[in-house]
């Protein structure tokens, strides 16, 4: 498979490009972005870098751009023949993805939920479901992530123009409500005590925020999510019942499950980015073969409407 690459800023070039190098079933024919310095950042690869994806020399593009130009271009891409790997979240609100109503389900597109197919969260699944953990389950979910650092003005400056897109709720809650409609068996009922709290007034947005969310069986998950704090508290998720307990460590994936019966830590070969993105290109391989595609376009949008709605935004 012939896989473009377009989008050289942090997560491209850190974890999509290595993948894709990686992968035994994909040829990276095309690097693509309009910045020139990121493009010479990379010419030493041999490998084509252009300012305009060139959608007839390849058969699928990955799309590490950012969320607010995303949608239009998986749109092109899509309806020029291309199958499409496009990064979360899949836009920056629900009104925003409203250009996806071009599509249907002849267009392949998957969409970077990365994390999903960590073999952690399916072996969260499965305690959560053969009752491991106890018949009703609390999930909290601790989000934290992108320090700020006032020394890197770099990073302060593409964080800060993140947050002009939206709080953290909409860029980090693409994974987590992914995570949360398959480990609680389906999208939630109820979402309540919405917060957001701005801890500097220069911000464009409130940094954190959260809420509780009721799922089906009663399940609850308190979700939390925060950036550019000076400090970070640990990022995790945990699963708790009358049964037991289940810490999922947001960087390592390590799972440490406590029952009656004693603690274990439930550690995977790798390191999670590594597990994730070949085990995500597996799937785009698979897609353009034929496959169902998983996430779909469909689990981004759904992932996104609970985002908005969490950073108490109309999902319209």
């Amino acid at each position: 498979m012939r896989v473009a690459l377009a989008g050289l800023g942090d997560i491209g070039v850190s974890a999509h490009l290595p993948a894709l190098l990686r992968h035994p079933g994909i040829e990276l024919v095309q690097l693509v972005d309009p910045d020139p310095g990121r493009r010479a950042e990379l010419a030493g690869l041999g490998i084509p870098l252009n300012a305009e994806l060139d959608a007839t020399a390849c058969d699928g593009v990955v799309l590490a751009t950012p969320p607010w130009v995303t949608p239009q271009l998986t749109v092109d891409c899509a309806r020029a023949g291309l199958f499409v790997l496009a990064e979360k979240p899949v836009a920056t609100s629900m009104a925003a993805a409203k250009v996806y109503d071009q599509l249907d389900e002849r267009w392949r597109v998957q969409v970077g939920l990365t994390y999903r197919h960590d073999p952690a969260i399916g072996q969260l699944a499965a305690w959560i479901a053969d009752g491991t953990l106890g018949e009703t389950v609390l999930v909290r979910a601790h989000i934290y992530d992108e320090p700020f650092r006032p020394g890197d003005a770099e990073h302060t400056a593409r964080i800060t123009a993140t947050l002009e897109h939206g709080p953290p709720p909409v860029h980090e809650g693409a994974h987590v409500f992914d995570w949360l409609t398959h480990l609680l068996g389906g999208e939630w009922t109820s979402i309540d005590d919405q917060w957001a709290m701005q801890t500097r007034k220069d911000l464009p947005t409130p940094n954190l925020g959260g809420a509780r969310l009721t799922y089906p069986g009663g399940h609850q998950a308190l979700v939390e999510f925060g950036w550019f704090t000076g400090a970070l508290p640990r990022c995790e998720l945990s699963v708790l019942g009358d049964r037991g307990l289940a810490v999922l460590d947001g960087f390592t994936f390590d799972l440490t499950l406590t029952t009656a019966e004693g603690e274990r830590v439930v550690r995977f070969p790798g390191d999670r980015a590594t597990r994730c993105f070949d085990r995500q290109l597996d799937r785009f391989v698979a897609l353009y073969n034929g496959a169902t595609a998983d996430p779909s376009l469909d689990d981004g949008l759904a992932a996104l409407r609970t985002a908005q709605l969490v950073a108490g935004r109309p999902a319209c």
